[in-house]
């Protein structure tokens, strides 16, 4: 089991921008859906230019997070898939034959959104970008206690995914949502509601339908001062639990 406070919280979707909206949807959760994207003025409109929506939302919801005064807090970028869509523009180019973007291509790995945020913010240091199917916000919940239990102060973790492109609908295994929120994350003694996770292996049994993916209603759970959710994802299943 693992433990730790949340100091400070951000979140973008569509229709959804500031905390008491947040808090609203999470008494009742619907699934957000549109192509708004969020502002961004943080970064100048040069740089802006090149994020696209799922950077933006991410990059976003950081800023919003991590002051000024927070350089070299190390930085978590959790997404489950990524920017998908840039990997099938390549994709497509391949399979007609054309020359790939290098901007499209350079920007389509998995750590592209973690690294345009680190030169935006001029931070040197750590970061990294993961991934971990269904229990993404787990895994890096779990890297992140791992760098609090190696000395960091604290951890700004980076939850944040798009809608799948058609061509992969039918691989799809939750609701689909463009979203992106941001946890500033200390240590378990650092003051105020301590959230510990656990997990532990998943037993065969019927299927539970949500609304929202595994992502959303990790925050939802946060947002609404419930005691206690659990979700199965990745052959285990997690417990997250909240002590005042």
């Amino acid at each position: 089991m693992i433990g730790f406070s949340i100091k400070e919280w951000a979140a973008w979707a569509p229709g959804l921008v500031d905390h008491d909206a947040w808090r609203a949807w999470a008494t009742a959760p619907w699934l957000p859906a549109g192509d708004d994207m969020p502002a961004l003025a943080e970064v100048p409109a040069m740089q802006r230019r090149r994020i696209e929506r799922l950077g933006r939302m991410a990059i976003q919801t950081a800023c919003w997070c991590q002051q000024a005064q927070d350089s070299g807090m190390p930085l978590v970028f959790a997404s489950r898939h990524g920017d998908v869509a840039r990997s099938m523009e390549l994709l497509e180019s391949l399979a007609a034959e054309q020359p790939p973007s290098p901007t499209t291509f350079g920007l389509s790995v998995h750590n592209a959104i973690a690294a345009l945020y680190s030169i935006l913010r001029r931070e040197r240091g750590n970061y990294i970008a993961l991934a971990g199917g269904m229990a993404t916000v787990e895994a890096a919940c779990v890297e992140a206690a791992g760098l609090l239990a190696d000395g960091a102060a604290e951890v700004l973790l980076v939850v944040y995914d798009a809608p799948l492109p058609a061509v992969y609908a039918d691989f799809a295994d939750e609701p689909d949502a463009g979203f992106a929120w941001c946890w500033r994350l200390a240590a378990a003694d650092a003051g105020g509601p301590v959230y510990r996770l656990a997990w532990e292996p998943d037993r065969p049994g019927p299927d539970v339908a949500t609304v929202l993916p595994h992502g959303l209603e990790v925050l939802r759970f946060f947002l609404s001062g419930e005691p206690e959710l659990r979700l199965a994802g990745e052959g285990s299943v997690w417990r997250w639990r909240r002590d005042d």
